[in-house]
């Protein structure tokens, strides 16, 4: 059976545009499920915190799944859809740098803004001079990985007769190509940007780093945070959203092998 979505040709499990296979399809059950994209992702410094130490922070080996879906959405992301992580390929040996960073150790108070919007005085400045502290921070640095992962159909704000998960395959695809992104994707924190972002047709496992072979047990991980209202308006409207801030962290145990940490497998026993 051959598919087509515009200037795209889907024949068998191959995605083909003028001759040549640009990836590949997920099949589950007979069906197409969604176009299975990788993407190589480069970066200077990497800071994917471990809750247990978020005030000096201290980062985790590799990258959570979290850290990963919020990367991609910087690419492309709607309600209407779900970022599914699959797989997580680490191919640079696993190096930490110990740097110390200026921050600010207050925050503003919301309910000081809301009184300034009603037209209250209110005092909603903050003085860096008198509220900046330093905090060390353990990163990773020199980082290169790989990222496997589909889109999948949430059914919210899916109100468009077009609403198909190849229409927004082929958004996320053409934007890849052509290096476009809503903002700066970032490894963990803001500050640490992603210096260089590649669509591949396969990924070149001979370029893991010979340190990464074997089975090496990475311990729990933080998977994701699971919010209670489940991406939709607590009060049913998407006009003037609110969300609840009420959420459930869930974890996992993976296993890095060869330097591939397989999520697909793993997420089926996630822990809360």
């Amino acid at each position: 059976m051959i598919y087509y979505i515009q200037h795209y040709r889907i024949q068998g499990n191959k995605f083909i545009k003028k001759g040549k296979v640009t990836g590949i399809i997920i099949f589950r059950n007979s069906h197409v499920m969604s176009y299975e994209f990788k993407i190589l992702v480069e970066g200077d410094y990497a800071l994917f915190t471990r809750p247990e130490m978020k005030v000096e922070r201290v980062s985790y080996d590799v990258p959570t799944v979290s850290a990963m879906e919020g990367l991609v959405k910087c690419i492309y992301w709607k309600p209407a859809i779900r970022i599914i992580i699959d797989r997580i390929i680490v191919f640079n040996p696993i190096k930490f740098i110990n740097i110390r960073r200026n921050e600010i150790k207050s925050k503003l108070l919301l309910s000081s803004v809301k009184a300034q919007m009603k037209g209250k005085k209110s005092e909603i400045a903050l003085y860096a001079d008198e509220e900046r502290t330093q905090r060390a921070g353990m990163l990773l640095k020199n980082v290169k990985y790989g990222i496997s992962f589909h889109l999948e159909l949430t059914g919210i704000k899916s109100e468009h007769p077009d609403e198909c998960a190849k229409k927004h395959d082929h958004i996320m695809l053409r934007r890849l190509q052509k290096g476009q992104c809503f903002r700066q994707p970032c490894l963990g924190c803001r500050e640490f940007s992603v210096n260089r972002i590649e669509l591949v047709e396969e990924f070149d496992f001979s370029q893991i780093s010979e340190e990464l072979q074997g089975d090496i047990d990475l311990g729990y991980m933080l998977y994701r945070m699971q919010f209670k209202d489940g991406g939709k308006p607590v009060n049913h409207n998407w006009d003037h959203p609110k969300f609840s801030d009420e959420a459930t962290a869930l974890y996992y145990r993976p296993h890095m092998m060869n330097g591939v940490i397989d999520v697909e497998k793993y997420r089926r026993e996630l822990l809360c």
